[in-house]
């Protein structure tokens, strides 16, 4: 395995979680505090949402900006990787609602089997 397999795959356990891609898709095109993303991604803890934004952060996808307020006012925002991602997702999601019928019929039969 080279060294680009091996980060691939590492990049890829990073990001193919469910926390992690509705945390990219909650984002969005805005920018958002930890709280109202918090709101937006539905069942995540505090201590998920951290690990993942971090997460995020470390692989380049999620920018994190600090505002000098008291208390500090943490913003996130998709980086340039981060919207290209958003955006292969979202046709990943356009597949599935296309072949949900095949799927839930191939399901079936299988579990009939």
């Amino acid at each position: 395995m080279t060294r680009a397999d091996s980060l691939a795959r590492e990049i890829f356990t990073d990001i193919a979680n469910k926390r992690a891609l509705l945390i990219i898709e909650a984002i969005g095109d805005r920018t958002l505090r930890f709280t109202a993303l918090r709101d937006e991604v539905e069942g995540i803890s505090h201590k998920m949402l951290t690990q993942n934004l971090r997460l995020l952060e470390r692989n380049g996808l999620v920018e994190r900006t600090v505002q000098p307020t008291v208390p500090p006012r943490v913003e996130y925002t998709l980086t340039e990787p981060g919207s290209a991602l958003r955006a292969t997702v979202a046709s990943l999601c356009d597949w599935t609602h296309h072949y949900i019928a095949d799927i839930e019929t191939a399901r079936r039969h299988f579990d009939e089997a």
